[in-house]
């Protein structure tokens, strides 16, 4: 059952004149609230998020006893407590602590929501349960039925993150092999992943693969369906091996190899995906354990060396994972971390869940200065890219999405929901995209890596979970652009990184001051060599996000009016960032 909203319409209990004036007042407030978030807001799985509404008004404890009552079989992840009135404040809030909460106090005269807003807000400290206070900045009148704009703003960004949260509990980050090429992140902390996501961790050994494929377990029909479609929609770029210096045995593959290497990866991809998802037809074949799955919401492949040193790599599998298509036509992307960075997985899973959109991941490779690029390839850069760019570009696994080959309504560059991407967008994004025999100097036992060119222009947002003992997790974000370059700078820089590998110029968005003060700052404050990049500015979604889960955001270029926390933040400083840190710190995990 995916996570809902409840929504509780609070009165004021008196009779004979007060509660009966507010009857369908109140409940109206409750059914546009309900109306507003399920006609704006979906799962990442394309279905709209539903509000259920307590049965009544809510004036005393057994009227609020009820609603719990009923929300308690309903999967309700978050509440949305609504009214235009002053009610009796402890007898009518949700005390659910497994709830995420939410009170909209209504701006107007006739009667004090905003009082009880207020109220409500104070108890909540006390009780220790965090509260997102929605108020509106105008006065309205009574009869008024429209959600005030800066009112549906914080509705439909709670309901947003709220989803995020309820869609991760209770499922699985399963780990296919374990840490890579001692990169921290790829250590999966089972206690964040518990005590902050609510998700299970799992690890699978990656000869799991090796098994399934010789036995035989997977769909056959679907591995040629598959491998048909990749000699179709994958074009193979020219071998690059052997590179320069290069002392392996076997510097380059034969086309047999080459050939036997994509069926190979054909049948890896589909096992893996099966291995998260499950897949009803192994049970039709006799492997009835094989087909549930790991109930997973986030992976990630190991690869190297272990595997890498002698198997085809995962390149191809981790982008089409992370793409919305393959070749059974438009789906949900999955998540995947290349090198198990389970962090960076986890950084964009939250995405994910906030943007409906795949997520792109990439190492933050590299700070070009104006002066370097000019003194490298004879050309300044110029428009969002003036001031530098940050190179990010990783061993090509990254999602098709990122090509920038989808369109908005105004035919503008963008990465749009799966429900929203036509055969034709899903066809120029594989028609960007070339895939390259693999580098054997880092991949020895072959495999192909994408390669593309992100087209610019697109609003997007950088984010990165970090752990840092004795604090825990923060949360690193910068909003900025995939901006585009001089063809000939790219073609030189290119060849000094990878040729093979998909590349995205990031302009970060410049404050003056801190970490954003220019883009050497942002690249030397981030604090991972990954980064999780999606579609859009959703900064303030994430920040919102962070609090529900208690992370503190360490990094930001986001102004203050954007920020949405629980008003009890306010509470623990005059200093935003620092309030965040000690209130994350004395609520804890949402799950401990």
């Amino acid at each position: 059952m995916l996570s809902k909203i409840g929504i509780r319409p609070v009165i004021d209990g008196r009779q004979f004149g007060i509660r009966e004036s507010l009857e369908v007042q109140t409940m109206n407030m409750a059914k546009a609230a309900a109306e507003l978030i399920s006609s704006k807001v979906r799962h990442a799985s394309g279905e709209p998020m539903e509000c259920v509404i307590a049965d009544t008004t809510i004036g005393g404890i057994a009227e609020s006893a009820a609603c719990a009552d009923k929300f308690a079989t309903e999967n309700i992840v978050a509440t949305l407590t609504v009214t235009p009135c002053w009610c009796y404040v402890t007898q009518v809030i949700d005390e659910n602590p497994n709830t995420i909460k939410a009170v909209w106090g209504f701006n107007g005269t006739e009667r004090p929501g905003a009082v009880f807003l207020a109220a409500a807000n104070s108890a909540y400290a006390q009780i220790g349960m965090p509260c997102f206070s929605i108020y509106g900045h105008d006065v309205k009148d009574a009869d008024d039925t429209v959600i005030p704009s800066d009112v549906e703003e914080k509705i439909l960004r709670f309901a947003r993150c709220a989803a995020a949260v309820g869609d991760m509990k209770n499922k699985s980050c399963v780990n296919i092999g374990s840490q890579a090429m001692g990169i921290a992140g790829a250590y999966c902390n089972e206690e964040f992943f518990r005590d902050y996501l609510g998700i299970h961790p799992e690890w699978v050994d990656m000869t799991e693969i090796i098994r399934r494929e010789k036995l035989g377990i997977y769909d056959e029909a679907e591995y040629k369906k598959a491998l048909a479609w990749i000699k179709e929609k994958c074009p193979e770029g020219v071998d690059i091996n052997p590179t320069p210096g290069m002392t392996y045995m076997r510097p380059v593959l034969s086309a047999k190899e080459k050939e036997e290497n994509w069926e190979f990866i054909a049948k890896m991809t589909c096992i893996i995906r099966d291995i998260l998802k499950g897949n009803p037809r192994l049970a039709e074949m006799g492997w009835l354990e094989e087909s549930k799955g790991r109930n997973a919401v986030l992976g990630g492949f190991q690869g190297q060396r272990m595997w890498t040193d002698f198997m085809p790599n995962a390149d191809f599998t981790e982008a089409i994972l992370n793409t919305t298509f393959d070749w059974n036509g438009a789906r949900e992307p999955i998540p995947f971390a290349t090198e198990n960075d389970t962090l960076n997985g986890a950084s964009m899973l939250l995405l994910h869940l906030l943007t409906n959109r795949a997520q792109l991941f990439a190492d933050v490779r590299t700070f070009w200065s104006p002066e370097a690029v000019e003194r490298v390839t004879g050309r300044r850069l110029t428009g969002r890219a003036a001031g530098g760019i940050i190179h990010l570009i990783n061993s090509g696994s990254c999602t098709l999405d990122a090509t920038g080959q989808q369109s908005d309504a105004a035919g503008n560059p963008a990465m749009k929901p799966f429900w929203e991407i036509s055969d034709k967008e899903a066809e120029a994004c594989l028609q960007a995209t070339t895939w390259y025999p693999a580098g054997r100097e880092y991949m020895r036992g072959g495999g192909f890596s994408s390669h593309f060119l992100t087209r610019g222009e697109m609003p997007m947002t950088m984010c990165r979970l970090n752990l840092v003992k004795g604090l825990g997790p923060v949360l690193q974000i910068a909003e900025g652009w995939a901006v585009n370059v001089d063809n000939e700078i790219f073609e030189i820089i290119n060849k000094r990184t990878d040729r093979t590998w998909p590349t995205t110029w990031f302009a970060p968005r410049l404050t003056g001051h801190g970490a954003f003060r220019d883009v050497y700052s942002v690249m030397n404050n981030w604090g991972a060599n990954h980064g999780a990049i999606s579609f859009g500015h959703v900064g303030a979604d994430l920040v919102t996000l962070a609090a529900m889960l208690r992370i503190p955001v360490a990094m930001h270029n986001l102004d203050a009016d954007r920020l949405f926390r629980p008003s009890a933040w306010g509470a623990f400083g005059s200093d935003p960032e620092g309030s965040d840190y000690r209130a994350c710190a004395t609520y804890g995990p949402i799950y401990k």
